[in-house]
C-alpha cells in the first residue's frame, strides 16, 4: 500500500468529477429540453462539453479504482466528499453558472472539509491480518 499514491489518485478522482459535473451543468443551461433535442437547434459546443464530461466521468472511475487499492475505503471514500464542496465552489464563484453563496450552503461545505480532514488526520492503520481458524 502506497498511501500518497492513493490519495493522489483520489484526489485527482475528485478533481475530474467535479469538472464532469460543472461541464454537464453549464452544457445542460445551453441545450434544449430534452423533448425538443430531435427538432430544435443544437449548440455543438454544449455537446461536446457533455462528451467531455462523461469521458472525465470514466477517467475519474479509473483514478478511483487505482486510489481504492492503496488507501482503506473509509478514508478514500471521505475524500470524494470533496468534490461536493470544489462544485459549489465554483459554480457560486464562477459568473458562468449564474448560482449564489449563501450562509448555509456555505457552512454545510466547511463542515464536509472538517470531516474529511478529521477522517485522514491520523495515519492510516495497517490492516489486520486474520488467522486461518
Amino acid at each position: 500500500m502506497n498511501p500518497t499514491r492513493g490519495i493522489t489518485f483520489a484526489l485527482g478522482s475528485v478533481l475530474l468529477v467535479s469538472a464532469a459535473q460543472l461541464g454537464m451543468r453549464w452544457s445542460m443551461s445551453h441545450l434544449p429540453q430534452p423533448e425538443q433535442w430531435l427538432s430544435a437547434q443544437i449548440n455543438l459546443s454544449a455537446v461536446a462539453v457533455v462528451l467531455v464530461a462523461v469521458f472525465a466521468y470514466a477517467l475519474s472511475m479509473f483514478c478511483w479504482l487505482a486510489a481504492l487499492r492503496d488507501l482503506p475505503l473509509g478514508r478514500a471514500y471521505s475524500l470524494l466528499s470533496i468534490s461536493y464542496a470544489l462544485v459549489y465552489l465554483l459554480a457560486a464563484s464562477l459568473p458562468l453558472f449564474n448560482e449564489s453563496f449563501s450562509l448555509t450552503k456555505s457552512l454545510g461545505v466547511a463542515l464536509v472539509i472538517l470531516g474529511v480532514i478529521i477522517i485522514n488526520s491520523r495515519p492510516a492503520r495497517a490492516p489486520e491480518q486474520r488467522s486461518a481458524p
